[in-house]
């Protein structure tokens, strides 16, 4: 698929969600600390494409994420968060980096609640012109960009959630999403057997969208069951309409 054709379906995706009034903030039930990881990104069949690496600090209440995953081939996928957890969880500020031949389009893109300002940088394709776009933009109380994984940790056992991530379109939308337990599994981690609770991650279109990428696939994303409950792994793509990547704990 022309990476030019690609960007027109997800501005048509994103012009086309379900409209909703932005709903209640999660609750924090669990608060974020200090962490840093080293996750694996891998192809469906199991190839390694791309080692990342995870940083958090939390300064009281301000918790500052970084995701990095450099690719093999050069490709880069570098995601930065600032969130607030005083009570529910607000996200302050994000910036995404992708790049590189894994990547359908490049993009450098930012959003700020303080100041109410998005810059992007995109382009296309190789033979297209970098556009350069900045303005206003009004973050939703219940947007969580980045922060999905750790949204799941905190919702009561067996309650489905709408949230919304900002897609850059390039210019900035909404667009809500779906957060669903559907099963619980049994995961084997090293010589452990443990339950986890499998959830769907599931972008809502409406009809005309939903035409046009009737073979969207949700992701999925797996987290540890108990008193400190944790990300275990993800199956899905990483932007719109992306092949299906897995994402596990090195």
């Amino acid at each position: 698929m022309k990476a030019g054709f690609l960007s027109s379906l997800i501005a048509v995706a994103a012009l086309a969600v379900v409209s909703a009034a932005a709903a209640e903030p999660i609750s924090v039930r669990y608060t974020e600390g200090v962490a840093r990881g080293f996750p694996v990104l891998r192809s469906a069949d199991g190839q390694k494409l791309a080692q990342g690496e995870l940083w958090q600090v939390a300064r009281g209440d301000r918790v500052e994420n970084r995701l990095v995953f450099r690719f093999a081939n050069g490709s880069l996928y570098d995601e930065q968060v600032v969130f607030s957890q005083r009570d529910v969880f607000s996200l302050i500020s994000y910036r995404i980096i992708q790049r590189g031949p894994s990547f359908p389009e490049t993009l450098v893109a930012s959003i700020d609640r303080e100041t109410g300002q998005y810059h992007v940088r995109y382009q296309a394709d190789r033979d297209s012109a970098e556009e350069v776009l900045s303005g206003n933009f009004s973050l939703p109380s219940d947007a969580y960009n980045g922060m999905l994984g750790l949204l799941l940790k905190n919702l009561a056992p067996g309650v489905s959630e709408y949230v919304q991530i900002v897609a850059f379109t390039p210019k900035p939308r909404a667009v809500k999403i779906l957060l669903q337990p559907v099963r619980e599994d049994k995961l084997v981690i090293g010589d452990q057997t443990l339950s986890a609770t499998r959830f769907l991650v599931k972008p809502q279109l409406g009809m005309l969208a939903s035409l046009l990428v009737a073979d969207l696939v949700p992701g999925q994303l797996w987290i540890v069951n108990g008193d400190a409950p944790a990300f275990v792994k993800f199956q899905g793509p990483l932007f719109f309409m992306g092949p299906i990547w897995h994402i596990e704990l090195n």
